[in-house]
C-alpha cells in the first residue's frame, strides 16, 4: 500500500519502508506511522512530522531546499 500510494501521488524521493523498526525505532528513536523523517546528507534526524502533511507549503519547501543546500559527507 505505501509503494502504491507513493507511485500514484508521484514521490520522487525514496520511501523506507522499514517493516522491522530497526531504522526508524532503534536507529532513531521514534515509532508510529504516519511519520515522516527528514535525514540530511549527514544521516542525522533534521526533522519529524507526525500526521499527514502538505508538501506543497512554502514552509516545508523551504525546510527541504535548505537541508538540500547542504554538502554531503
Amino acid at each position: 500500500m505505501v509503494k502504491r500510494t507513493a507511485a500514484e501521488r508521484g514521490y520522487t524521493a525514496p520511501v523506507l519502508i522499514d517493516r522491522s523498526g530497526d531504522v526508524t525505532g532503534l536507529g532513531y528513536g521514534v515509532f508510529g506511522p504516519p511519520t515522516a523523517y527528514l535525514i540530511d546528507r549527514q544521516g542525522r534526524l533534521v526533522a519529524r512530522m507526525v500526521g499527514e502533511r502538505d508538501w506543497t507549503k512554502p514552509a516545508v519547501k523551504s525546510l527541504l531546499l535548505e537541508v538540500l543546500k547542504q554538502p554531503a559527507k
